[in-house]
């Protein structure tokens, strides 16, 4: 009554809801595209904007007094302004967009779009309500402005449990999203592509809108999920970050079942996604402005390659994961290695091809490293690679059996026969047996007749480790970090302290360094 009452008598809050439900009808009728052409966009915008500054001026601190008492009419928390059923999709890589927008159009969503990911729906025939539309005000800055505005955010932040929130949505015309499908600028390819980029293309690449979206939206999934313990019919924000999970969502929509872990599990994607992106960001940074190896803060992102069968016992569980720091692109090793032939790899398989191809690296001349149980048992270098591996096979025949052998150079038709028929030294009959065979490359005959060796022969083709890689390694509750090492005993300068010198220094160094690695 108090609030009637006072709408009744001042003329100064008649005209503040007046100027306010004006505002509201121009907002929603150039949301709804009753205004098509061109002409009308710019017409409708300017006076839409002419019209919120006049009438704010308009208004006194008296009036505004007043209208804040008026008498708020009852809301449904669930239904959504201007209407239910908004997406809104900003994608760099738009891989299956066609699929998706087909998809949310034949459900009935109305689609909201920018740039380069509404041209390329409307070329897939999706109708498409283009961002500014909706904020009624054009890209600028180079596109660094188009979605960071109230009608894009208020749309995905509003708790649809919160009556205020609903109200403050109406009151300014925006409509609420249900799906937020965004992918960020390709910053990670960017920066590490062959020819390089420089500092000022670096920053351009830094996406900030599309975190922005990605983390108001998986924010509000979480909030959501808490608020909704004891309903379990209100309609949440979803987020979709990954191509992949596009069928998923489209399933979803289409029953009405309400999946609390699949919202969750959207969310948790999301966050990861932006925080592997941060990390890329942060170290190219640091890098950039610093270039020390050791920040005082380190995040390494790790990406799931494969489930292993169970990790150094068999009553652990094992996963496989490759390290996705930049420092580690094109670097070479084992994470990265394509198998071409076998059984799966499993924990100490890893670890034992590791062991071999660190061991490799260290000798320039064609060499042949076999390991056992992580262990050098074979090590030899010679001009002719078949003598190598013969040599390295006799070092210690016994623990060469069921081993990793490794080789720098190729595997050609000629090494591959030899791998293959080769009989163990022990007692010349039994054919040499082996778990993997790790080299830089393969001729296609090679590779054929290693093949046929056996079905279960892990087949790995591996790129060099390059020089410069941080090492890392775990101890309880924390990590020990250390340049890799790349040191030959060729790249160090010795200095002789006993009375006898040495004839030929770097071959005595280097046949002692062969010596202790065949102990």
């Amino acid at each position: 009554m108090l609030g009637a009452a006072a709408a009744s008598s001042s003329p100064s809050s008649t005209a503040a809801t007046t100027a306010a439900n004006t505002l509201n009808t121009i907002r929603r009728a150039f949301q709804r595209n009753t205004f098509t052409a061109p002409s009308y966009h710019s017409i409708v915008c300017g006076r839409f904007h002419f019209i919120s500054l006049s009438s704010c001026n308009a208004l006194s601190t008296k009036s505004m007094a007043y209208s804040q008492s008026l008498a708020v009419p009852k809301h449904d928390p669930h239904s959504s302004v201007p209407g239910n059923n908004q997406a809104l999709i900003s994608l760099s890589d738009k891989k299956d967009l066609a699929f998706l927008g087909n998809g949310l159009e034949e459900l009935g969503y109305t689609i909201i779009s920018t740039g380069g990911t509404a041209s390329a729906l409307e070329n897939a025939g999706v109708s498409v309500t283009k961002v500014e539309q909706l904020t009624c005000f054009p890209e600028m800055l180079d596109g660094r402005v188009k979605t960071l505005h109230p009608s894009i955010h208020g749309g995905i932040l509003a708790s649809r449990d919160q009556k205020h929130h609903m109200e403050a949505l109406n009151k300014h015309g925006i409509g609420t999203f249900d799906v937020v499908v965004v992918n960020l600028y390709p910053f990670y390819d960017r920066v590490t592509s062959a020819g390089g980029i420089d500092f000022e293309d670096g920053i351009e690449n830094i996406d900030i809108g599309g975190p922005a979206m990605i983390r108001a939206a998986a924010n509000v999934i979480v909030n959501e999920l808490v608020l909704k313990l004891k309903s379990f019919d209100h309609k949440d924000v979803l987020v979709v970050v990954d191509s992949q999970d596009y069928p998923a969502l489209l399933e979803f929509l289409k029953g009405s079942q309400n999946d609390q872990e699949f919202r969750r599990k959207l969310a948790w994607k999301a966050f990861e996604h932006v925080a592997s992106y941060d990390s890329a960001v942060s170290e190219w940074l640091w890098k950039q402005t610093v270039g020390d190896k050791f920040p005082p803060n380190l995040t390494v992102p790790l990406s799931l390659k494969s489930s292993l069968r169970y990790g150094e016992n068999p009553h652990q569980k094992a996963v496989f994961y490759v390290d996705k720091s930049l420092s580690e692109v094109n670097a070479g090793g084992i994470a990265t290695a394509i198998q071409h032939h076998g059984k799966e790899m499993s924990y100490n398989n890893y670890l034992d091809a590791d062991a071999a191809w660190n061991c490799l690296s260290e000798f320039r001349n064609p060499t042949c490293v076999i390991v056992k149980h992580t262990n050098p048992c074979g090590v030899a270098s010679r001009d002719d690679i078949l003598e190598a591996y013969k040599l390295a096979v006799k070092a210690d025949p016994v623990s060469a059996f069921g081993g990793i052998v490794a080789f720098n150079i190729e595997v050609d038709e000629a090494l591959a026969k030899e791998i293959r028929e080769f009989r163990s030294p022990t007692d010349g009959e039994t054919r040499m047996f082996y778990e993997i065979v790790v080299a830089p490359k393969y001729s296609e005959k090679g590779l054929e007749i290693l093949s046929g060796k056996s079905k279960t022969l892990r087949i790995l083709e591996a790129k060099k480790n390059e020089k410069g890689k941080l090492s890392l390694r775990q101890v309880g509750g924390g990590w020990l970090a250390q340049d890799s090492d790349n040191l030959t005993p060729l790249d160090i300068q010795f200095n002789v302290v006993s009375e006898k010198k040495p004839q030929n220094l770097h071959g005595y160094v280097l046949s002692m360094s062969r010596a202790m690695l065949l102990l």
